[in-house]
C-alpha cells in the first residue's frame, strides 16, 4: 500500500517529469513542492514508490520517472478533470461554432484538440452505414436543370445536379420535393435508395432523371461511407515527441495509418466517471502502441452509435489538460449535433 504522502510524492514526478522531460530526484520534489519534510524523508517514499513499480531509474543517476503503472495510479488517482477556463471554452465554441457542416466540424475539432493538447488528435466519424435521410431538398438552377441536396440525421450533406430531358416548373418541382420526402425521409441510406429506385417505374418520364440522380446518390453514399472512420491531425505533435520513444517512431505512426488499428482501440476504451477513458503504454501493446498513451471521451448523436474523439502521444503527457481539453470538446459536440 501506498500513503497518501507517497501518492503526492507521486504526483510531483509525474508533473515535474512531464514538464521537463529529467528525472526526478528527492532535493528537487522539496524544492518544488511544499512537502514540509526532509529530503531523506522523500527519498524513503521513493523507495517505496520504487518497491511497488510505480518509479523507476532510467540509468544510475539518483532521478526516477513514472512507469507505466506509475501514470495510470496517477490517472486513477484524479479525483476529478479541471474544467477548461471559461475563455477555453469560448475559443472552443467560437472556432467549432464556424462550422458550415459536419464534414468541417470534425476536421476542425481535430485541429483544435491537437492545439489544446500538443498531441496527434483523431475523431471517429459517426458510423454513417445506418444513417437516415432527414430531408431531400431540390432547387431549380435552369428549368432542365435541378440541384438535389439530401441531408442525412448525422448531418451529412450530398448535392448532386439532376440535368432533365424536359424542362420543370416551380409547381411540378414543388409536388415532387414533397413526395420524395415522403418515400426518403426517416429511412436509412440503402433504404431510402431502394425505395426511391421502386419509384421509378410509375413516375411520369419527366421526373424519372430526378429520381434517378437521388436513387443514385443515397446508394453511392451508404456504399462509399458504410463504417466508422477517423480524421487526424496534429502528427508534426507526434514526431515532435520522438525522444520520449525508446525505439523508431515509425512503427507509432504505422499503427496510426492503420485506421482500423485505432478505431478498434477506441471502441474498446470504456469512459470513467469523468467522461474519459485513457489507455497507458503496456496496455494498448496489443495495437502496436505499447509506448504511447490514449485519451478519448465519447459524444453522441441522437439516433447514431456512440463515437469518440482523443488523442495519441507518448506515456509523458499532460493528462489532466488533454483530458479536459477532450472531454470539453465532446461535450461541446454532443450539444451541437443534438441542436442541429
Amino acid at each position: 500500500m501506498v500513503s497518501e504522502r507517497g501518492l503526492a510524492v507521486l504526483r510531483a514526478i509525474v508533473q515535474d517529469y512531464v514538464a521537463s522531460r529529467e528525472p526526478v530526484g528527492s532535493k528537487t520534489i522539496v524544492e518544488r513542492h511544499a512537502f514540509g519534510v526532509s529530503a531523506a524523508t522523500i527519498r524513503n517514499d521513493m523507495a517505496l514508490l520504487e518497491e511497488e513499480e510505480l518509479i523507476a531509474a532510467p540509468h544510475t543517476s539518483s532521478g526516477r520517472i513514472p512507469t507505466d503503472k506509475g501514470y495510470r495510479v496517477f490517472v486513477d488517482q484524479l479525483s476529478e478533470v479541471r474544467p477548461l477556463s471559461g475563455a477555453q471554452r469560448h475559443a472552443i465554441e467560437t472556432f467549432l461554432g464556424e462550422s458550415s457542416d459536419l464534414d468541417e466540424l470534425l476536421a476542425r475539432t481535430v485541429r483544435l484538440i491537437a492545439q489544446l493538447t500538443g498531441q496527434l488528435a483523431a475523431v471517429q466519424y459517426p458510423s454513417f452505414s445506418t444513417s437516415r435521410v432527414r430531408h431531400v431538398e431540390l432547387v431549380a438552377l435552369a428549368p432542365d436543370r435541378v440541384l438535389c441536396i439530401l441531408i442525412t440525421d448525422s448531418g451529412q450533406v450530398e448535392q448532386r445536379l439532376a440535368e432533365l430531358a424536359v424542362g420543370v416548373d416551380d409547381e411540378t418541382l414543388a409536388r415532387l420535393r414533397v413526395r420524395l420526402n415522403e418515400v426518403a425521409a426517416g429511412r436509412t441510406l440503402a433504404d431510402a435508395a431502394t425505395a426511391l429506385s421502386g419509384e421509378l417505374d410509375s413516375a411520369d418520364p419527366q421526373h424519372a432523371q430526378l429520381l434517378h440522380t437521388l436513387a443514385t446518390t443515397l446508394a453511392e453514399q451508404a456504399r462509399v461511407q458504410r463504417g466508422d472512420r477517423l480524421v487526424v491531425a496534429g502528427a508534426a505533435n507526434l514526431v515532435r515527441t520522438e525522444q520520449d520513444f525508446a525505439g523508431s517512431i515509425l512503427g507509432v505512426i504505422e499503427a496510426i495509418e492503420e485506421q482500423v488499428v485505432l478505431l478498434k482501440l477506441f471502441g474498446e476504451m470504456a469512459a470513467d466517471q469523468h467522461g474519459v477513458s485513457v489507455s497507458i503504454g503496456r496496455e494498448n501493446a496489443a495495437f502496436g502502441l505499447a509506448e504511447t498513451s490514449v485519451v478519448t471521451s465519447p459524444f453522441a448523436i441522437a439516433g447514431r452509435d456512440v463515437s469518440r474523439l482523443g488523442v495519441v502521444g507518448p506515456t509523458r503527457m499532460d493528462y489532466t489538460t488533454s483530458m479536459a481539453a477532450v472531454r470539453a470538446v465532446a461535450r461541446y459536440l454532443s450539444r451541437t449535433l443534438g441542436e442541429h
